[in-house]
């Protein structure tokens, strides 16, 4: 730990394992979703659409949820406190989607999603995680 003139630290303690995979996580998801979002994005102006403006809009939310993802986890590598809420959101969300897809006959893709989305949850919810983001 380094200190300035003043004596209060200026480098934090190292995050807790359960922080610093819940952050990864995020940030892999995120780093999916962006590649998902360009695959999709040439699709949209390759392929033969009869309703291209409804190709546009999902593509246009995936990167919303991209730079959703990513901007969580960058906030959470910064500790910042709320946004642990919208961590634990997203990854929930990702269960019922995750679900749905492993019921409806797509379990490579369903599977990982809703295992992801249970894991990133409960490290976000991990009382070590809690702590260090200094929510009560």
């Amino acid at each position: 730990m380094s200190g300035n003139a003043a004596g209060t630290d200026t480098v934090p303690d190292r995050a807790p394992a359960t922080l610093r995979w819940a952050v990864r996580l995020l940030l892999l998801e995120g780093a999916g979703l962006a590649v998902l979002t360009l695959v999709l994005l040439y699709q949209d102006f390759t392929a033969e659409y009869t309703a291209i403006e409804m190709a546009l809009s999902f593509t246009g939310y995936l990167a919303l949820m991209a730079a959703a993802f990513i901007g969580i986890g960058v906030a959470l590598h910064r500790r910042r406190r709320w946004a642990r809420g919208p961590g634990i959101v997203a990854q929930m969300l990702q269960m019922p989607i995750g679900w749905t897809m492993l019921m409806g006959g797509q379990p490579l893709i369903g599977a990982p999603l809703f295992v992801l989305g249970v894991v990133g949850a409960v490290l976000l919810f991990a009382p070590s995680t809690r702590i260090a983001l200094g929510v009560r």
